[in-house]
């Protein structure tokens, strides 16, 4: 008598185990209320507005840009952070603000809200 393998059963069972656990299947924990206090408080808001273009991007363009690739939370938080020479719309270049936080969960929840838009 032949009886029927487990293996086929075992592998789904460990794949979708290892899908529940996977940080990608997670849905990123973002605290839009911090994150807009901090945008606020950096007065962000002067060159950045989450749907239109002002003297630099709008979040929603940086979003775009950036969301969905492997890289693109870095350089977000490279950009609040290491406060890069930036060219702005009008053309006129200046140093990018850096961000007051120096805690990295808050910088990283600011930019996955920049990347959520």
């Amino acid at each position: 008598m032949r009886y029927p393998t487990p293996w086929p059963s075992a592998f789904v069972a460990i794949a979708v185990i290892a899908a529940a656990s996977s940080p990608l299947a997670a849905p990123v924990q973002i605290d839009v209320e911090a994150a807009k206090n901090v945008f606020k408080e950096n007065d962000c808001r002067k060159c950045h507005d989450p749907l239109k273009a002002k003297a630099g991007p709008s979040l929603k363009k940086i979003a775009e840009k950036y969301k969905g690739k492997p890289d693109g939370e870095q350089k977000v938080l490279r950009q609040m952070t290491q406060g890069p020479r930036i060219k702005l719309d009008d053309g006129k270049e200046e140093d990018h603000k850096i961000l007051d936080s120096k805690d990295p969960a808050v910088l990283k929840n600011v930019a996955q809200w920049i990347l959520s838009q």
